[in-house]
């Protein structure tokens, strides 16, 4: 990825899906968005947090600033409402950003400290990347949690978005 029209259509994509996400979600019947689940992590609204979490990460390591975390997930989870206010804030700071980039700036490599450990070394570019395939890989957690209710998870796919969602980038 080097071009900024994709760099903006990412973020863009990005906001989209954990919008679908958030709004099945918070469709699900009282109490399966917390329920407790067989996965990695303990229900839907807590996996959907560790994605805010990273987000957040990573937007600290864009901007130079130390994040605050010492673990890639926190032991609680704020409700499902509060998270999505959350998260909404985030996805608006990535698109933002985006649209403030240059050629340059995305080819920029960003030092930084991993949670675990340990030093990393990423372009914005690759950062970028990282953000919105970490979120699918996410979203795909939640999708079988979905089946597990069983309810219909909702279909957060680029192609997708890219039919639904008329995009006008420069």
């Amino acid at each position: 990825m080097t071009t900024l029209r994709t760099a903006r259509m990412l973020t863009r994509y990005n906001a989209w899906a954990n919008e679908m996400m958030f709004n099945a979600v918070a469709k699900l019947p009282p109490g399966e968005a917390m329920g407790r689940r067989c996965s990695l992590f303990p229900n839907i609204v807590h996996t959907l947090n560790h994605n805010y979490v990273i987000g957040l990460i990573f937007q600290a390591h864009l901007l130079g600033q130390e994040h605050g975390f010492a673990a890639r997930n926190t032991p609680t989870c704020p409700p499902l409402d509060e998270l999505w206010h959350a998260q909404r804030e985030v996805d608006n700071w990535y698109i933002a950003w985006s649209d403030g980039l240059t050629d340059a700036a995305l080819e920029e490599t960003v030092g930084f400290t991993f949670v675990g450990g340990g030093e990393g070394a990423m372009t914005r570019a690759e950062i970028l990347l990282h953000i919105v395939n970490h979120t699918t890989y996410h979203h795909g957690f939640v999708a079988d949690l979905f089946y597990q209710i069983p309810a219909e998870p909702p279909t957060t796919d680029l192609p997708v978005f890219r039919r639904d969602v008329p995009l006008k980038l420069g």
